[in-house]
């Protein structure tokens, strides 16, 4: 029987987590990993993460039986921390007594603290049943895991949107350095794995979980994945590192880093006091990022976004996977451009194309329409993706009449007089979308509205209104460049190129 979650004081859904292996569970609240987390670090100030392992070593004199030491560790610490970390190998070692005891624990953790399991899980072939167990049986709200099998191994846990889950990118044992620096310290492999899970999923859903005592290890994974957040671990090997750790690690707003606490804290009697002091200097810590962050030096680029532009982790996707090409490039009409603009890249990475869908329906969520139209061919999936996502019906003008079958102009059903929104993905000089919007009204159709990804900023919406169609776009060429700039992606002389030449569509 699913038991009816209720309010607590603090505004926060809650219920008991009842986890067991066979149970029936009640509904989870509709909060998301992602918003849970920072719910709980808002309401706890804190980005401390407690540890929950059954491990004899660790366990103090004077309690009964581990579970009585680990209700302590969470009655003490639930005011100061912002997630739960229990390692799974730790209970699945105690065989059926410790995933019973995982069980009673897990219902012990107030609801609004967010649970990561720590699993490494790394086997491809039970993926599927393991993400299946863990969020909808154990109710977990994210899990850890290793990315040697890559995206077919995170695909079965991603495709539940309100669960999060951490890429591990590095950890600190000795032995791995063969591996994990390979083929350079300059381009070690660890960066690789987290440029490539960067594509995997967003921000919102995919995270980081590095192991080091080296803060200069830290600062070049913040500087490869900027909008993550990292879980660090193993970060206590050496003293007097934390403040050098906070600074390499916290984005700059003082947040995006989880930071793990002590053993040896977690084995003081006075654990509640011992929490809240480390609680205070990592807050400490926080504020004198931020406050560094809040000027902002006159670059030699003359370029200082003060603001992060809305799509900006798009815009650097984009450029990881290659839609953004720079350099010399011969068209087709025999002209050269200093650069190239690949979009149809996006519909083979599922990740990134979700996010361009969304950045459209931001748009279009604020027009009025009956349908939608794609302009042939490159438009298509994404009007196709757009009509699933917005629940309108979908139309298009072919590019050439068939000789035969229907010999229809236009595809799909409508009436004259329907209103259609026209969906392409580049404004270059406004020609095809305005033969496409042409076709679709010699049918009968009213177009008022044109939305595009890209516009490349020539004229071509003033061109667009004098022939009576309102043009939006996602980004233009300027803030794409600007942003690439900003981020390091091209230097000067790219930049400077940037503002004297046409874009190129392939």
């Amino acid at each position: 029987m699913k038991q009816p979650c209720l309010e607590n004081k603090g505004g926060f859904k809650a219920g008991q987590k009842t986890v067991h292996f066979k149970i029936e569970f009640k509904e989870k609240p509709n909060m998301s990993f992602y918003d849970k987390l920072n719910e709980a670090i808002a309401f706890n100030q804190s980005l401390l993460v407690v540890g929950l392992d059954p491990n004899p070593e660790m366990i103090p004199s004077g309690y009964n039986s581990t579970k009585d030491w680990l209700e302590f560790v969470i009655a003490q610490t639930a005011d100061f921390v912002c997630a739960y970390k229990p390692t799974l190998g730790f209970y699945q070692a105690m065989g059926i007594e410790g995933l019973e005891l995982l069980s009673q624990l897990l219902a012990t953790i107030p609801d609004k603290i967010p649970i990561i399991l720590d699993a490494k899980h790394g086997d491809l072939n039970t993926s599927t049943v393991f993400a299946h167990t863990i969020f909808e049986q154990w109710g977990v709200d994210a899990v850890t895991l290793t990315p040697y099998a890559g995206q077919d191994q995170v695909t079965p846990f991603l495709v539940y949107p309100d669960k999060g889950v951490f890429i591990l990118c590095h950890t600190s044992n000795p032995g791995a350095v063969a591996l994990q620096e390979y083929p350079t310290a300059e381009n070690p492999f660890y960066l690789q794995v987290v440029r490539e899970a960067k594509t995997w999923g967003t921000p919102e859903q995919l995270f980081l979980e590095a192991g080091t005592t080296n803060p200069e290890i830290l600062a070049k994974i913040r500087a490869a994945a900027p909008e993550r957040v990292i879980l660090v671990r193993s970060i206590w090997g050496e003293e007097g590192k934390l403040n050098q750790i906070l600074q390499a690690g916290l984005d700059k707003n003082g947040a995006g880093l989880l930071i793990p606490v002590s053993l040896e804290l977690l084995a003081n009697q006075n654990l509640a006091a011992g929490i809240k002091e480390l609680n205070r200097q990592v807050n400490q810590a926080r504020s004198e990022v931020v406050e560094e962050g809040s000027s902002c030096e006159l670059w030699s680029s003359n370029v200082c976004l003060l603001a992060k532009h809305p799509h900006e982790e798009l815009i650097l996707q984009l450029y990881d996977i290659g839609c953004l090409l720079f350099g010399e490039y011969v068209q087709a009409s025999g002209a050269t451009f200093s650069y190239y603009i690949d979009l149809r890249k996006i519909i083979s990475n599922p990740q990134i194309f979700h996010q361009v869908l969304n950045a459209y329906a931001e748009i279009l969520k604020k027009l009025s329409f009956d349908l939608i139209a794609g302009i042939p061919y490159g438009s298509l999936p994404t009007a196709t993706g757009l009509a699933l996502s917005l629940h309108h019906p979908m139309v298009f003008p072919r590019k050439e009449v068939k000789a035969h079958g229907t010999r229809r102009l236009i595809e799909g059903n409508f009436h004259p007089g329907q209103k259609v929104v026209v969906v392409d993905d580049i404004l270059i000089t406004g020609k095809s979308v305005m033969e496409g919007a042409a076709k679709l009204e010699s049918a009968g159709l009213k177009i008022e509205d044109i939305v595009v990804f890209l516009d490349h900023e020539e004229g071509v919406k003033e061109r667009l209104r004098n022939n009576g169609y309102e043009a939006h776009s996602v980004l233009t060429i300027s803030e794409i460049t600007e942003t690439l700039y900003a981020a390091g992606k091209i230097n000067t002389e790219q930049y400077q190129k940037l503002g004297k030449t046409v874009v190129a569509f392939i």
